[in-house]
C-alpha cells in the first residue's frame, strides 16, 4: 500500500508504519458503552479493535522530522503475542521507500513516552545490538515526562521501558524542554498534560495552513466527542478540558487534526459543531 501523504503548504507529511496491533475496545473508550463505540469501531470476539501506531514524517524545506517512533523492533515473541501485533514496525523501510535514510532524521518530537510511541527510539541492528534508530536526531521530551521516565510510578513502570531510552543521554541526543517552544520555522511543541503528566502536542503552520497532532488526547477520529476518552488516560478530566479547548481553538483556524492510532482516517477537519466534516484516509 502507498504511504499516506498530506501536503501542508511547503510541508509534506507522511504516515509511516510504526506497527499495527489490537487493543481491548473497552479500554480504548473508557466509560463509553460498547453499544455506542462499536458503531464506529467493530470489535472481534475477544472485544479487541484494530489499532495502528502511525509515525508522522514531516518534511520541511530545512528539516526532516519524526513525530513519535512506534513500537520498534525490540519486542519479544511473548510481547508480540500479548499485544497482538498484526504488522511489525517498518519505519526505517518506509523511509527508504521515500529515499530517506534514518541518519537523515534531525528531530524526533515525542508526544509522550509510552512504549507504543517511544519503542522505536532504540532499535536492534542486524547483529541484534541496540543502537539509536535515528542517530543524528535530537529527541524532544517534556521535563515532566522525562522525570517519569527516570522515576516511573507503578503505572508507568509497565509502559515506560528503560531499554527505549537507554542511549539518549549517552549519545547526547536528548533535549528536555519545559512548556511551549518553537523547534523550527512553522513547528511548535505545546505542553498539554492529560494523557500523561508530560504529554505534549505538535502544531504545524505552512503556507497559511495548519495541522495539529494531539497525540493520545485525540487517538482516533472516533474520539471526537470530548467525553470519549481512554481508560489509559492518567488525568481524564484534564483530557476532556484540553480537548474542548483545542478543538475550539484549532477549528477556528480550519486546522487539520492528525491521528496516530486510527487505522483508516489519517487526519480530519472539524466543523463548527465539533463534527468531523473532512477526512484524509489511508485509501
Amino acid at each position: 500500500m502507498d504511504i499516506p501523504t498530506l501536503r501542508l503548504g511547503e510541508f509534506k507529511i507522511f504516515w509511516l508504519n510504526g506497527g499495527h496491533f489490537r487493543l481491548d475496545g473497552g479500554t480504548m473508550f473508557g466509560a463509553v458503552p460498547k453499544v455506542l463505540w462499536e458503531k464506529k469501531c467493530k470489535a472481534d470476539a475477544g472485544n479487541t479493535i484494530p489499532m495502528c501506531n502511525d509515525v508522522l514524517l514531516v518534511k520541511t524545506p530545512e528539516h526532516t522530522i519524526l513525530i513519535d517512533t512506534g513500537i520498534g523492533n525490540k519486542l519479544s515473541s511473548k510481547l508480540l503475542s500479548i499485544f497482538q501485533v498484526t504488522s511489525p514496525w517498518s519505519v526505517t523501510d518506509d523511509l527508504s521507500t521515500l529515499g530517506i535514510s534514518r541518519e537523515d532524521i534531525d528531530m524526533v518530537l515525542l508526544t509522550h513516552c509510552d512504549f507504543d510511541h517511544a519503542g522505536g527510539i532504540v532499535m536492534h541492528n542486524k547483529q541484534g545490538e541496540e543502537e539509536l534508530s535515528f542517530p543524528n536526531a535530537v529527541h524532544y521530551i517534556q521535563q515532566k515526562e522525562w522525570e517519569d521516565v527516570e522515576q516511573p510510578n507503578r503505572r508507568a513502570q509497565s509502559t515506560y521501558w528503560p531499554e527505549n531510552f537507554s542511549l539518549l543521554k549517552k549519545e547526547g541526543k536528548l533535549k528536555i524542554i519545559t512548556g511551549d517552544i518553537d523547534v523550527c520555522t512553522g513547528i511548535k511543541l505545546r505542553y498539554t498534560g492529560g494523557h500523561t503528566r508530560g504529554h505534549q502536542l505538535v502544531e504545524m503552520h505552512s503556507g497559511g495552513e495548519t495541522l495539529v497532532h494531539l497525540g493520545d488526547l485525540y487517538p482516533t477520529h472516533a474520539h471526537t466527542n470530548p467525553l470519549w476518552i481512554m481508560a489509559y488516560d492518567n488525568f481524564p478530566l484534564e483530557v476532556i478540558d484540553r480537548k474542548e479547548e483545542y478543538f475550539k481553538y484549532y477549528q477556528q483556524q480550519d486546522s487539520w487534526f492528525s491521528f496516530y492510532h486510527d487505522p483508516v482516517v489519517k487526519a480530519c477537519k472539524l466543523d463548527k459543531k465539533g463534527k468531523c466534516n473532512l477526512f484524509h484516509t489511508a485509501v
